[in-house]
């Protein structure tokens, strides 16, 4: 199949150097022109110079995606560049991480605020202008891992993730009448391959998305610990998927190939994880036994990809 989204229009929400970024490219190098939301407006410019690089067309944009008057902002800075919007990706959210015993209700409430609201008025109003234009558009949000599996240290990104799962399923019913479809994409504790964000690791000397907290001093005696969390040693295939690898997908989604695929989670449905959703419980792989997957189909070709 020659995926091809020549002629469309995206819109990718939280469009930082990682699965947005990723997202934002695939989608730019399958044709459309993409429009980057992010909240900071420099981290906006940076995924649309990335698109660039790569021969792309971009538009940089910032508003914080819990407030409507900025959702307006941004879909109308979209529609006056462009004339239409076909496809919407939701992925902004606040990856905010506590335990249920030391939340506390405002951050929880952020976290919840930030996705949930965004999710929803993102869908709402690109289907308004999808609608008006007779297009028949594509929505896709990107859930995670915490919103199908209980894991310890997530409770309001668990919370939030897994009430977006039945979010998409309501909204492709409400716009399925409109040929909008509905989709989520649940992602697996991705490795980062944006050159410009693992040139910054290397300069800070960094080597993990998100490197572990160092314990809290002020925990009550009866603390109990919960565990550790070992994500690339339980991957079957030995590797894991980047936002390449995610890019790939949502812009095959995104595409009239998948035009009758609409409230679906492609991790339920349809798994690009290396094997670690289907893995029962208990079996740990042999990480040095796996042979790997075929070689990445990369789509950052930019001469910053080639020297990193």
């Amino acid at each position: 199949m020659d995926v091809s989204l020549d002629g469309k229009v995206a819109l990718v929400t939280g469009a930082g150097p990682n699965i947005g970024s990723g997202i934002a490219l695939a989608l730019s190098r399958y044709g459309a022109k993409v429009a980057c939301n992010d909240l900071d407006l420099e981290v906006s410019k940076a995924a649309v110079r990335r698109i660039s690089r790569n021969g792309g067309e971009g538009l940089a944009l910032s508003g914080d995606v819990s407030v409507e008057a900025d959702v307006l902002a941004n879909i109308a800075a979209v529609l006056d560049a462009w004339g239409r919007i076909d496809i919407v990706v939701n992925n902004a959210a606040w990856l905010h991480t506590n335990h249920i015993l030391e939340e506390d209700l405002a951050s929880f409430n952020r976290a919840i605020t930030i996705a949930v609201n965004g999710n929803f008025l993102f869908t709402k109003h690109a289907a308004v202008a999808m609608i008006e234009r007779d297009i028949h558009g594509s929505i896709v949000s990107i859930l995670s891992s915490n919103a199908w599996q209980g894991a310890s240290g997530f409770i309001a990104y668990a919370t939030h993730k897994g009430g977006l799962a039945n979010f998409v399923r309501a909204a492709a019913m409400d716009l399925a009448p409109y040929g909008i479809r509905v989709n989520s994409f649940t992602p697996t504790a991705p490795r980062p391959d944006n050159p410009e964000l693992l040139a910054q690791w290397r300069a800070e000397g960094r080597t993990e998305l998100r490197p572990p907290r160092p314990p809290r001093p002020d925990r009550p005696s009866w603390w109990r610990e919960t565990g550790t969390y070992d994500v690339r040693g339980n991957i079957p295939m030995g590797e894991p998927a980047t936002p390449t690898d995610i890019g790939h997908c949502v812009a095959w989604l995104s595409s009239d190939y998948a035009r009758l695929i609409t409230g679906c989670d492609f991790v339920v449905d349809f798994v690009v994880d290396g094997g670690a959703r289907a893995k029962y419980w208990a079996y740990t792989p042999d990480a040095g036994a796996a042979a790997g997957p075929v070689p990445l189909i990369p789509l950052d070709v930019s001469s910053e990809a080639v020297d990193g």
